[in-house]
């Protein structure tokens, strides 16, 4: 009979062990599904690596680093997250280029916005400036101002050209 939680029989990986079904007609019992963690790209933070500026905060200059940034007040600069979300937050106001894996606008960017992934601009939110991302998502009543360009993830910088394309590749 299985018994959860004995000392030192702990597997190495744990997973959810099923017991078989019994044989005398019982119904099967099985352990309750535990909640799995996101699946991310192993560069991005954990949910509790994330950094915030509040409301009552003012920063002028570079940002950099490699964990997730909520910002609620003021910067003023550059943003460079790769590989991390930033999010802007209703009382947040940026003037500066960001760079991020992924970026939430639900206050008010002026810049330039560059994503790996995707940008995500909220009903409240307000964005003046190009984007560049893999892909972006615009919520009814949000405002938007500027230029799109769509690219395939891991495209870089380099433009389709016969020489650099996969097909010439092979």
């Amino acid at each position: 009979m299985w018994k959860p939680n004995q000392p030192g029989t702990t597997p190495a990986t744990p997973e959810p062990q099923r017991p078989a079904p019994s044989v005398s007609g019982g119904a099967p019992s099985f352990e309750p599904a535990r909640p799995t963690a996101p699946t991310s790209s192993p560069v991005s933070a954990a949910a509790g690596d994330q950094a915030t500026i509040g409301k009552s905060l003012i920063v002028k200059g570079e940002l950099s680093g490699s964990e997730s940034l909520y910002i609620d007040g003021k910067v003023e600069g550059a943003i460079n997250l790769p590989g991390n979300r930033v999010t802007i937050g209703r009382n947040g106001q940026v003037a500066a280029n960001i760079s991020a894996r992924e970026i939430v606008v639900l206050g008010k960017v002026r810049g330039n916005c560059r994503a790996a992934d995707r940008i995500d601009i909220r009903a409240e939110g307000s964005l003046t400036g190009d984007v560049i991302a893999a892909r972006i998502s615009i919520e009814d009543g949000a405002f938007f101002k500027g230029g799109i360009d769509i690219r395939k993830p891991g495209a870089g910088d380099a433009p389709k050209t016969p020489e650099n394309s996969p097909e010439a590749a092979g």
